[in-house]
């Protein structure tokens, strides 16, 4: 005779299989709203800002006054309109994109060879890997500077492009890495067993399974790029321009609603990429079989 309890089956189904239903205290709830509460008011800080940089970029004075005189869109018809915005944003382009493909090669060789080799200097390595993380903007600047004086680099979209490959290098060798941590390395295994050797291996095996930790860590070096100015300031001149600091000089010499309109593009242009980089992510766990 089978005995049913309707009240343990709605248990049961109200708790998810492989997951234990955690009751917490009103102390844990409390402390659970506090937290949400400092983190939205934290998010609010961050933020605020764009939401007085995007209706000042539609200002129909020729000043930056807030309220606004009026609504208009001549200042993105002047942008468009500008040669010089449109060479510094194509500088910044040639830049990223250079910086983003060295990066993405040099970070993603260092996470497998890291993940497979097995030595004491190890972490001493990885830590040196990533250090331009840390390592202040201003330093890398000036030290990058001098040293490529003699080499005909300063001056240069070249040597520019060659730093932010230094500096974006970190995060795909960060997200690689983190990608790792799941990867099967049977599948691996398997393909070198039945002949192929270990460049298609890795072309057929390992790079579509890391792909997406890749393409994530490219986008990072990419943005990183794309906004760097420090450094641009230092390894280029007026004919080298890149968009930041084209947006800085232009504060500096000529305050404009311009620089707004430019602002609120890279801001719908930052939205988009972190849009890409979350569903990599998604698409990443998906891949890996972790339930979210």
């Amino acid at each position: 005779m089978a005995v049913v309890t309707h009240g343990s089956s709605k248990a049961r189904s109200a708790t998810p299989p492989g997951r234990t239903k955690v009751l917490k205290t009103p102390g844990q709830r409390l402390g659970d709203g506090l937290l949400w509460a400092w983190t939205l008011a934290a998010l609010f800080f961050l933020v605020a800002p764009l939401f007085v940089i995007v209706p000042l970029s539609f200002n129909a004075g020729s000043f930056l006054s807030f309220p606004m005189p009026g609504w208009s869109s001549r200042w993105y018809l002047e942008l468009w309109n500008t040669p010089i915005w449109w060479q510094s944003f194509k500088h910044s382009l040639i830049v990223g994109t250079g910086a983003t493909i060295i990066a993405t090669v040099l970070g993603t060789l260092a996470a497998v060879g890291l993940s497979m080799a097995t030595f004491r200097a190890k972490s001493l390595l990885m830590a040196f890997l990533i250090s331009p993380l840390i390592v202040p903007l201003i330093i890398v600047a000036a030290g990058t500077y001098f040293y490529f004086i003699p080499l005909g680099l300063a001056n240069s979209l070249l040597g520019l492009t060659l730093v932010h490959a230094a500096l974006g290098a970190p995060f795909v060798l960060i997200t690689v890495s983190a990608t790792l941590v799941g990867f099967d390395r049977n599948l691996a295994r398997a393909g070198a067993s039945l002949g192929a050797p270990p460049l298609l291996v890795f072309r057929k095996i390992t790079m579509p399974l890391i792909a997406p930790g890749m393409i994530a860590g490219g986008l990072f070096a990419f943005i990183t790029s794309f906004d760097e100015l420090v450094v641009a300031m230092f390894l280029t001149g007026p004919g080298q321009r890149t968009l930041p600091r084209q947006m800085f000089d232009g504060i500096r010499e000529n305050l404009s609603p311009t620089i707004l309109a430019v602002a609120t593009l890279l801001i719908l242009f930052s939205v988009f990429l972190l849009t890409t980089m979350e569903l990599l992510r998604r698409r990443n766990v998906r891949l890996r079989g972790i339930r979210e």
